[in-house]
């Protein structure tokens, strides 16, 4: 046992001195240590309830023989961090997560773990650290939030409050009806109930196998949930005395299966961020284009909250995630052969899976497109690419050509917005919100919104090198790199210039000579850093460019 180095033999009776000393009996001590890290926090709806998931869990370690010790986390909520300088703080916990984990688990010589994250930054943060330990680990998300419908039955989520601030602003709404919203839109705990960051994550871990099939869609109130949890801690001890690790689960060949998942869902655009960590922390060879090469092959199957009416009950009543895997199965574009955590390979698991509802979930011949749902932009803005979730975005706004209005930051940009100062046929730039520059890739859910609210979505394009909430839709361009900061070209765009998108040919363009450029490469000042202190300054100094999935650059 790995934890031996801490329990076997006279020279570590202080080791078991202190074991003994936290309540454990030599019987316990004896058997296989199984970490349970668990995210809770009275913060975080996604997060509340999960020392009922945490139970459970332990409750399956100790029915299959093992001793489960539960440590925590951080979790920030996106939600409540939107808007203000909190959200520098909610990418950055993504590698703090994965740190923390890393020195619990090897000071402690853990001999299997089971994850139990929810929300945006913590799942990759916990995919992370899982590839990084390579020990027996299964993952358990606390579940999705339940949607509510409205009085004229149209569903509600935590976007639907942020797009009626606009409406209020622009005299469609009254500030009673928002009200009314506001105590409506977010029922239950759980992750919010679009497929948003959190939940594409959760979705994202049963495709990858390294969680069990439901993971991704059951939602938190259902007792369903809490079994799940306890099948997991069972799991994990099977994973245990088969010696099975989590690189043997998370390689290049189910990231793909990953990947071609986030096509057929129309995931949060995140998604292409945190996959790429993950390839970078298992070695695996990353590029963006690799992104539309997989989205050209793969159809979009759903459209899922913000892009359409259904939530993630829908997608689960409907069969959930290894239902829409099967349908991708038919045109043989996921490897069935992989192994999965609870000992059958993804083939073996979707025997039984099946499509119960064609509205949620198109049949494989009749999608809502015949490519996936998030695309890669290249272009002078965006040499090193930029991502957008196409699925969100209207018909008539694929292709696009505005007037530059430029912003410094998201605040000035949502005061602009409020303003009036924004028309149709512009297209908003928001940019130093990059991973160096923002720091931490601001998420701007409060511009499109306000957008989307003001009834600009479809008049309007906004493009940064900050990042996109998964509750945003319109067409919203993020990661554009090179950021701004470090001398990317959106650092030079003018109010005014011309710039032209073409989502089905995956450009981005501005519109201005190489001559006029390159006089303003040597004319224009980039803007001074940000004077940092504490955790925000180390991390402006190490991390990479959103193309490379922001990950800490030690080289």
């Amino acid at each position: 046992m790995n934890s031996d180095k801490i329990k076997k033999g006279v020279e570590h009776a202080p080791h078991r001195s202190l074991l003994k000393a936290c309540g454990l009996t030599d019987s316990q001590i004896k058997k296989p240590l199984i970490g349970i890290v668990n995210s809770f926090t009275e913060v975080v709806p996604g997060h509340t309830h999960l020392p009922q998931i945490s139970r459970a869990a332990k409750d399956g370690v100790l029915a299959a023989g093992g001793t489960p010790l539960e440590f925590n986390t951080i979790a920030v909520c996106d939600g409540i961090a939107m808007g203000h300088d909190g959200m520098h703080y909610s990418l950055c916990t993504r590698e703090l997560i994965a740190d923390s984990i890393e020195c619990m688990v090897k000071a402690h010589c853990f001999d299997g773990l089971v994850f139990i994250p929810n929300c945006d930054k913590i799942v990759p943060g916990m995919l992370l650290a899982a590839v990084r330990l390579n020990l027996p680990s299964v993952f358990v998300s606390g579940g999705a939030m339940l949607s509510l419908t409205n009085a004229v039955g149209t569903p509600m989520d935590l976007n639907t409050v942020f797009e009626a601030i606009g409406s209020v602003k622009n005299g469609t709404m009254t500030e009673e009806e928002l009200s009314e919203i506001e105590c409506d839109a977010c029922p239950s705990c759980g992750s919010c109930s679009g497929m948003f960051t959190a939940n594409s994550m959760n979705c994202i871990c049963e495709a990858l196998g390294i969680a069990l099939p439901g993971n991704g869609t059951i939602p938190a109130v259902y007792s369903d949930r809490i079994r799940l949890a306890k099948t997991a801690g069972e799991k994990v001890m099977e994973m245990y005395e088969k010696n099975i690790c989590a690189r043997d689960i998370i390689t290049a060949k189910s990231i793909e299966n990953a990947f071609s998942m986030e096509m057929a869902l129309g995931c949060s655009t995140n998604t292409v961020l945190h996959l790429a960590a993950v390839m970078h922390e298992a070695g695996v060879k990353f590029d963006l284009h690799t992104v539309n090469k997989i989205c050209k092959r793969v159809p979009n199957l759903c459209k899922l909250a913000p892009a359409g009416q259904y939530h993630i009950q829908d997608l689960h009543q409907a069969g959930g995630i290894q239902a829409v895997m099967a349908e991708l199965t038919k045109k043989n574009l996921i490897d069935t052969s992989l192994p999965t955590v609870n000992g059958c390979t993804v083939g073996e698991n979707l025997k039984k899976a099946a499509v119960t509802n064609y509205n949620v979930i198109h049949p494989i011949d009749r999608p809502y497109s015949e490519t996936g749902g998030v695309a890669v932009l290249f272009g002078n803005i965006a040499e090193s690419g930029a991502v957008v979730k196409k699925s969100a975005v209207a018909d008539s706004m694929r292709k696009f050509t505005g007037t530059a209005k430029v912003f410094d930051s998201e605040e000035e940009s949502v005061a602009a917005i409020y303003a009036g100062k924004i028309q149709k046929g512009n297209v908003v730039v928001i940019r130093y919100e990059g991973p160096s520059g923002g720091p931490g890739m601001r998420e701007m859910l409060s511009p499109t919104s306000a957008l989307m609210g003001m009834g600009l979505d479809t008049g309007v394009a906004l493009i940064t090198d900050g990042r996109f909430s998964g509750a945003t839709r319109g067409a919203a361009i993020g990661h554009v790199s090179p950021e701004a900061a470090r001398g990317g070209l959106i650092a030079y765009i003018k109010d005014g210039d011309q710039i032209s998108i073409d989502i089905h040919k995956r450009t981005i363009q501005l519109d201005v000579s190489d001559e006029e450029i390159a006089k303003r490469k040597k004319t224009m000042k980039l803007k001074a850093p940000k004077k940092l202190t504490g955790y925000l300054k180390r991390y402006a100094k190490m991390v990479s460019s959103a193309d490379q999935g922001a990950v800490f650059d030690f080289d």
